[in-house]
């Protein structure tokens, strides 16, 4: 076996190695973004760390808390970055060079930060245990709030407009790390004057590129001017925003064209509440001009705060193009486009059924009407009634025939008031109980009403449901509409447009709706008629806008068309003319198109687009409006004269303009193209028409990208759009869909500055819920953000947004996910600090490209730089953009700065002039390229370091909106597979033994092995590069490391670490574990993978894969390959494991037989039935804990440094005994008889599971002798209490308190027993040089024992000592 000792005597350590940025509320992948969930049983023994400190008592899988305080600390205290450095070993036997005055200083540094340590471990010592003074934490908060006061008042300097002043990257508040509303400061205002976000900018400025690369466009979906935007449109922003940049970057002549809707029905009635809560008016009171000049300073208002929302975003939108639906330009738009199909009949008036809003007094088309399935009996809120309503019951009653006396006929309804406005029964044909009724012609009477009821024959009627008899209401019900119009029935409507009864409900007139249900079976009952009651499943039609039930009520209304508009809409999708993405969202677009109605385009209200129809008004005529020959339409009212006098000439007539507008969709389906100024010929529709991609919810699919893509094939011949990319949509973190009414919508301004729960509470109140919405809506904030929402800032949102995009499901959005890319902006802050300060006076090349004479870590992180733009490029030309930012996370945190950064350090520090510039080049270049990677995600942040990162020779970019983004194309040279293979062996390596090491808690002294298993990993790992690079990534708790080759065995006692099929990583945790312990969580961890495995691979299946995109297909994968990885490194380490307790327990050995023949068989057996014997050495140490001890038995094959210098191992079971102390003279006669017989335990352990010995009442006394600047330590111990070692307090030179402790006698049998011991233990001296840095230490004499015994106290230290050698010599 080749041994090779590695020791870790690197100067500078990155304190944020092995850190997890974000530590979100379950354990992660180290390196996955924060949104990805998928890594909960990630990796064996994985580490879950927080953002600057290591969780190393987290096991994986556990839940961890998030470092908040760290997540606002600079990664380093220096200018640079720059952590303090470390020492070197001290090992024996090396020579050690003079130190420079740089080095002097430092340890002069370091001597004072200790001397403060142990002040400060003094004051902590004067109280005691006592930890309820709270004064730490009293400070801490004090701290805080000072921290908080002085971020508070940040005042940008920068004149708006003007390109930003940056200050230095110093230790002020507001520079020593990231803070949002600091580096947001500025810069839209300067893009905005620049023209970067213009299409003409790269026309004008990058002439050849965007030649070549053409034009995208999108326009934005507009928002509803109704209020402050949410959460979804902070999602569509950051996704279109992101496509936006990407291609400005790359050279295309782009625009993102901003806009607002007027939003009709919402916008009328949010003003009209206002009016009557301020004023006590209605709209009627001003006067339909004065409403509308009320409304637009309303829209006023509310729209600069959308776009004031849309800027803090960073969406690059070009103002200067800003569209509304209600500007003239739009106006003349819609009224062309109605005029014209009205023109050629596909619009046209008609008296028809509508979907009827009670409350907003308003026509609804049927996308907004929302149907509320409900099981049975069902109680329901309803708009205007103070109890709750009864649905889903089905009522029976029965109608007398007319002439018949004692006959009737039984019908069934969901709406017994409706009755009232009944014109006929209807029967089945063929059913022969109603046949005699059907050929006499009979009639049934109305109970309450002077009106008889035909009795029909209609084929829709189902014999089977019900009684097969069915009350028909023309005017109340679509499909008894149908009926009326087949049969010529009477069509009488009961109902006013605000939901009460009228003159045609006879004694009912003037009740509500729902009142008169009740009234209506009451009297039903009184008459003798009413025959039952039952719970009927069903779905009750509400407004999506007020929460109405919506009646259906015969209205003339103005129609459009829709199977001759949709045939051409539906082939371009099929002819790939129009890409819709996700292919859910295509194959909801094609069952829509499919099977559409005609669209109902009237809507009763004023705010929007008065309806530019005449009603001809003859004198002497019918003048029915709803007689479609009597109207026409016109531009203008010249125009529709015009057309009346052609139409009825010779005839005397006045024109009407009918007083409805527009359904609000109308006008918005001529988004993509009346923004570029259609109907006119503009440059913008010629050069940008049509656009590129729609980006929008799936929700509204058919509610407007159906019906822009047949209103613009209709109008310009032109599909609108090359593509429309569907996101999900988002629910709160509970999955429940975002409303007012649960308090969990979430304001995006609240998240990128913060808010508290009081002020998040106080919104809720200013708003208009009912006191029981607003009771649920506290409580969950009260459980969602109980410390309120921390400041996240723009690029964070942005980045988690984009993150959660998968194209898959809804979102389940948790603002804790967002505050984890929060941390990540800090990560890439400080390590462009970092760089910046390591850089000092230096110039970047003129070009990006390779000298060849790279090393491997740089070889390594320039590929990954070349790959990562090749797969950012590829994953957002498919629109995947989870992935698209996990690849940007992965290079820039895991590459560049756990990785590179780490590496580079030494080489900065110590390396060549020659070394020192290479590393400088590739550092510049790989932070350059992760800054423009990442740009399209993060605007703000990466704006900010660009702009302070030396340029290249030649450069003049002004803004990195406006840079050359990554192309794998130009950083093809930086390919170099062969790179990747070893470098990622190493950091890979290194991972392993950080997870190992955080798994069991070796935070010091670690032993490790390296078992490549072939000849390439191990050539490899020979390399010299190789153990720097591997000790420089693992950290300093490794003390030595062991090569392996692949014909070497494997260690034993040792954790176990996969490598993939390249090599094993092993972790020596013999002695320093609780063997039982760890395999019983072993094997839970075990069982746990395996059920992951087990669950992944039948969820995998073919169907899934046809079903799933590529970015859940590459996370689900990834969850397996953890969950086997997993697995299998716990089978392994439970093997090892083991077969530690076998050999501990099992005596094969020759020392082991030997130590049954010296003790006898009857003692050994009694000896082997209390604790495992190992066959080396005895090591026994003190824990101290308070002023209590516990005796510790060390298990180990060697003795190891940690062992050689004193350390105590922590976790190490307590010694004990189950019959009391009776156990301790059979120990003691074992270790007499062993040393007696020459038996050298060297090294062994003994190890109790289930055995209690308590040190209550034994003697233990512990004391400081000071003199001439040095510390001595002296422990006299008791039989069975051989100390091998001082506490490590001692060798770091720290003061042990006085400990008394007292030992009962009855552990030996005799003084004889006792003095054995005591002989045994005062032998040897100790080379204190090399093994406590020059300051001797001293344990036991044997002369002296007397004085312990009876509690006295030594003046001076003894002059004998009993080292580790001792029991081996």
């Amino acid at each position: 076996m080749q041994r090779l000792h590695f020791y870790n005597s690197s100067r500078y350590f990155y304190r944020t190695q092995l850190r997890a940025l974000i530590a979100t509320p379950k354990a992660r992948l180290r390196g996955q973004p924060p949104h990805y969930n998928m890594a909960l049983n990630a990796v064996s023994h994985d580490v879950t760390v927080c953002s600057i400190t290591i969780n190393a008592s987290t096991s994986l899988g556990q839940k961890t808390e998030p470092n908040t305080k760290s997540a606002l600390d600079p990664a380093n205290t220096d200018a640079t970055g720059q952590n303090a450095p470390g020492h070197d070993g001290g090992e024996k036997g090396v020579r050690k060079k003079a130190k420079t005055e740089k080095e002097l200083e430092k340890e002069r540094k370091k001597a004072e930060k200790d001397a403060r340590f142990k002040a400060k471990k003094a004051a902590q010592a004067a109280v005691g245990d006592d930890k309820a003074s709270g004064k730490g934490s009293e400070k801490k908060e004090k701290k805080k709030k000072a921290d908080e006061e002085q971020l508070r008042e940040y005042v940008e300097e920068t004149k708006k407009g003007e390109k930003k002043i940056l200050t230095p990257l110093d230790d002020s508040p507001f520079t020593k790390a990231y803070v949002p509303k600091v580096v947001e400061s500025a810069w839209n205002d300067w893009w905005d004057k620049e023209g970067f976000y213009k299409p003409e900018y790269n026309v004008e400025h990058r002439s050849e590129l965007a030649k070549k690369k053409g034009s995208f466009t999108i326009p934005i979906p507009p928002p509803n001017v109704t209020g402050k935007l949410h959460c979804g449109h902070a999602l569509a922003t950051a996704l279109q925003d992101v496509l936006i940049r990407w291609h400005r970057m790359q050279g295309y002549q782009t625009l993102y064209l901003p806009g607002c809707d007027h939003a009709g029905i919402s916008t009328q009635s949010v003003v009209e509440n206002m009016l009557w809560r301020r004023q006590k008016k209605t709209r009627h009171d001003l006067g339909r001009p004065k409403f509308l000049e009320t409304v637009m300073e309303w829209k006023n208002d509310h729209h600069d705060w959308i776009v004031s929302v849309l800027k803090r975003m960073g969406g690059s939108f070009d103002w200067t193009r800003e569209a509304f639906t209600m500007d003239e330009n739009l106006s003349v738009a819609v009224t062309e486009t109605f005029v014209r199909l009205h023109e050629e009949g596909l619009i046209y008036r008609s008296n028809r059924l509508v979907n009827w809003c009670t409350q907003l007094n308003t026509a609804l088309s049927n996308l907004e009407v929302d149907n509320k399935e409900i099981p049975g009996r069902t109680l329901l809120d309803v708009p205007g009634y103070e109890r709750k309503v009864e649905f889903g019951i089905l009522t029976s009653f029965k109608y007398p025939i007319d002439g018949k006396d004692g006959e009737y006929i039984t019908v069934a309804t969901t709406r017994p008031e409706t009755m009232l406005g009944d014109t006929a029964i209807a029967v089945h044909p063929n059913d022969d109980r109603y046949k005699h009724l059907i050929e006499t012609g009979a009639k049934a009477k109305h109970p309450f009403l002077d009106r008889l009821l035909p009795i029909i024959a209609d084929n829709y009627v189902d014999p089977a449901f019900g009684t097969g008899a069915l009350k028909i209401t023309p005017a109340h019900d679509p499909n008894d509409f149908a009926i009326g119009q087949r049969h010529n029935l009477e069509f009488i409507n009961i109902l006013t447009d605000d939901g009460y009864l009228n003159h045609n409900a006879g004694p009912f007139q003037g009740q509500k709706r729902f009142d008169a249900r009740y009234s209506v079976v009451g009297k039903l009952t009184e008459l003798g008629l009413f025959v039952k009651k039952e719970d009927n499943a069903m779905k009750v039609p509400l407004c999506n806008k007020s929460k109405d039930v919506i009646e259906p009520l015969q209205k003339p209304q103005w129609w459009m068309r829709m199977k001759e508009l949709s045939k051409p809409a539906i082939q371009v999708v099929k002819d790939g003319e129009i890409k819709i993405r996700p292919e859910t969202s295509e194959r909801v677009y094609y069952h829509w198109m499919e099977n559409i109605n005609d669209w109902c385009l009237s809507r009763q209200l004023w705010w929007g687009h008065q309806i530019p129809a005449y009603f001809v008004k003859i004198e002497g005529g019918d003048n029915d409006s709803s007689d479609n020959e009597l109207w026409v339409s016109g531009r203008t009212l010249e125009e529709a004269t015009k057309k009346a006098e052609d139409k009825f000439k010779g005839k005397k007539f006045t024109l009407e303009r009918d007083e409805d507008v527009l359904d609000t969709w109308f006008s918005s389906g001529l988004w993509p193209f009346s923004t570029l100024g259609w109907p006119k010929e503009t440059t913008d529709l010629k050069e940008l028409f049509p656009t590129s991609v729609l980006e929008t919810g799936w929700d509204i699919l058919p509610f407007w990208v159906a019906r822009m893509i047949f209103l613009s094939l209709k109008l310009t011949g032109k599909i609108p759009f090359k593509e429309v990319y569907c996101h999900s949509l988002i629910r709160d973190s509970e999955g429940r869909k975002m409303s007012k009414s649960l308090g969990n919508v979430v304001d995006p301004i609240d998240i990128m500055t913060g808010i508290s729960l009081q002020e998040l509470k106080d919104k809720l109140r200013i708003g208009n819920l009912d006191p029981k919405e607003l009771k649920t809506a506290e409580k969950y904030q009260n459980t969602a953000f109980p410390q309120g929402i921390p400041e996240c800032g723009a690029d964070a949102l942005r980045m988690a947004l984009c993150g959660y995009t998968t194209g898959g499901g809804d979102i389940s959005f948790d603002v804790s996910v967002i505050h984890g890319y929060r941390r990540f902006c800090n990560k890439i802050y400080q390590a462009t600090k970092y760089v910046l300060g390591r850089l000092g006076e230096f110039t970047p090349s003129s070009t990006v490209q390779k000298t060849g004479k790279e090393t491997l870590p740089e070889r390594w992180i320039l590929h990954k730089l070349a790959t990562a733009s090749k797969e950012i490029n590829e994953h957002l030309t498919a629109r995947d953009f989870s992935l698209a930012t996990y690849v940007g996370y992965k290079y820039f945190l895991n590459n560049l700065c756990d990785v590179f950064i780490e590496n580079s350090k030494a080489i900065l520090e110590d390396g060549s002039v020659e070394q020192k510039e290479g590393t400088k080049q590739t550092l510049y270049t790989a932070l350059e390229g992760g800054l423009l990677l990442l740009h399209p995600f993060m605007p703000f942040l990466t704006e900010e370091l660009f702009q302070r990162i030396p340029r290249r020779q030649d450069d003049k970019t002004p803004s990195i909106t406006v840079a050359n983004f990554p192309e794998f194309a130009t950083l093809k040279a930086f390919h170099d597979q062969g790179a990747e293979k070893e470098y990622e062996l190493l950091v890979s390596v290194s991972k392993g033994l950080r997870s190992l090491m955080a798994e069991y808690a070796i935070k010091d002294s670690a032993q490790s092995f390296i078992h490549a298993l072939d000849d390439t990993t191990h050539s490899i790992l020979q390399a010299p590069t190789s153990r720097h690079s591997i000790l420089s990534l693992s950290g300093k708790a490794i003390s030595s490391l062991i090569l392996l080759a692949p014909s070497s065995p494997s260690p034993t006692g040792s954790a176990v670490y996969t490598v993939g099929t390249s090599a094993t990583v092993y972790l020596d945790v013999k002695g320093r574990i609780d063997i039982d312990k760890e395999i019983a969580k072993a094997k839970v961890r075990l069982k746990k993978a395996n059920e992951t495995v087990e669950k992944q691979r039948r969820i995998m299946d073919e169907s899934w894969e046809a079903k799933v995109s590529e970015a859940v297909k590459e996370m689900e994968q990834a969850k397996l390959r953890a969950a086997e990885l997993e697995g299998g490194n716990f089978e392994k380490s439970i093997a090892q494991f083991e077969k530690l307790k076998i050999t501990v327990i099992g005596g094969s050995s020759p020392r082991f037989s030997h130590l049954r023949n010296v003790v006898g068989v009857k003692v050994f057996e009694r000896i082997s039935s209390l604790l495992m014997v190992c066959d080396y050495t005895l090591k026994i140490a003190i824990e101290q804990d308070r002023g209590r001890a516990r005796v510790i038995l060390r298990v180990g094959n060697r003795a190891t440094e940690a062992e050689e210098r004193g350390r105590i191992i922590p976790d190490v079971t307590p010694l004990a005994t189950q019959g009391g102390l009776q156990f301790a003279p059979l120990l003691l006669f074992t270790v007499l008889r062993c040393r007696q017989a020459g038996i050298g335990m060297s090294a062994s352990v003994f190890r109790m599971s289930n055995l209690t010995l308590q040190l209550t009442d034994a003697v233990l006394r512990m004391n400081i002798v000071g003199g001439t600047g040095d510390l001595f330590v002296y422990i006299a111990i008791l039989p069975l209490l051989l100390l091998n070692f001082p506490h490590p307090s001692f060798r770091k030179g720290r003061l042990i308190p006085a400990r008394v402790i007292q030992f009962k006698t009855i552990f030996f049998n005799s003084l004889d027993d006792l003095h054995s011991v005591l002989n045994m233990v005062s032998m040897t001296s100790l080379d204190s040089e090399q093994h406590n840095q020059g300051r001797p230490y001293f344990l036991l004499e044997e002369k002296n024992w007397q004085a312990y015994w009876k509690g006295k106290l030594f003046l001076k230290p003894p002059a004998f000592v009993w080292s580790a050698k001792a029991w081996g010599s």
